[in-house]
């Protein structure tokens, strides 16, 4: 079965470099202004696959929460259908779905620090895992999946998401604010920290918290450990930095300049959050820059 992949890091384009899902399946869609700094993207998916035809398509961790709506056929993982409405919460391995049939939808990319605030569950309670949206909006996903099925085009269903979103927003409690804010500063001074060094108790002391603190933070709104979100903002660096090479990398001195031990520990780091080989990885981006 062929294989393709799916990238999008914080600040990509709806088509990253290495993302080799077909031109014209995917389109975006901005943001309301009064959900921005909740959600950082949201896409509409469609594509027919022949009769008899499947894909595997293979999608990379952003450590972010997504709340996905399918209104076509869903994809599977792991032999399992994906649920209609699903949360999928944040991880550090990849995903390989299995892509047939006619597929239609919404994705939606969340913040770091939002998933309690529109969700209304601790982010951690979701790391790792797929659950679908009926078990934490009771009473309110399966309205919103039939009102999304029945609007007339794309840009509607994406109104009809943003306004749940929005009353749901409205309803939050305000005393959780001040926490939010910190874990996702908290968040963006870890994945800008020198990777060798921005250790977790240097970022618990520039917010002026301790280090205990900063893991419960992370926990509740961020749905990682403090260390697991620096794995992948290291890897991340890491994969942004192969998108411009001058030549073919050398691979131990990449392994220096973004903080891993050595050569084998960056082969180990990309095999665990790539499911791919360095090697493998620059393979697809030199083919992306290519068909650029």
């Amino acid at each position: 079965m062929p294989e393709r992949l799916f990238v999008r890091l914080d600040g990509d384009p709806l088509y990253a470099p290495e993302t080799d899902v077909p031109a014209g399946t995917m389109t975006a869609y901005d943001v309301a202004e009064p959900l921005r700094a909740h959600v950082a993207h949201i896409a509409v998916y469609r594509e027919r696959l022949a009769e008899g035809k499947a894909v595997e398509e293979r999608v990379l961790p952003d450590g972010a929460v997504h709340l996905i709506f399918n209104l076509g056929d869903a994809p599977q993982v792991q032999g399992q259908p994906a649920f209609a409405a699903e949360v999928v919460g944040p991880s550090t391995v990849p995903v390989l779905l299995r892509l047939q049939g006619q597929l239609a939808g919404l994705s939606m990319a969340l913040r770091p620090g939002a998933a309690a605030a529109l969700l209304g569950v601790p982010a951690n309670e979701l790391a790792h895992t797929a659950l679908p949206l009926s078990e934490l909006w009771r009473g309110e996903a399966d309205g919103l999946l039939e009102r999304l099925a029945a609007a007339p085009d794309d840009a509607a269903r994406i109104a009809l998401l943003q306004h749940a979103l929005m009353k749901r927003l409205q309803a939050c409690d305000e005393h959780d604010a001040t926490p939010r804010r910190q874990a996702a500063q908290a968040a963006r001074l870890l994945a800008a920290s020198d990777p060798a060094d921005g250790s977790v108790g240097d970022i618990a002391r520039m917010l002026g918290i301790g280090e205990r603190r900063l893991q419960q933070l992370f926990q509740q709104h961020i749905g990682l450990t403090p260390r697991a979100w620096k794995r992948l903002a290291r890897l991340h660096a890491c994969l942004r930095a192969l998108r411009e090479p001058a030549a073919a990398p050398r691979w131990a001195d990449v392994a220096v300049d973004h903080g891993f031990y050595d050569q084998s520990h960056l082969v180990n780091e990309f095999r665990a959050i790539c499911g791919l080989s360095p090697g493998l990885f620059f393979e697809r981006v030199v083919a992306g820059s290519s068909k650029t």
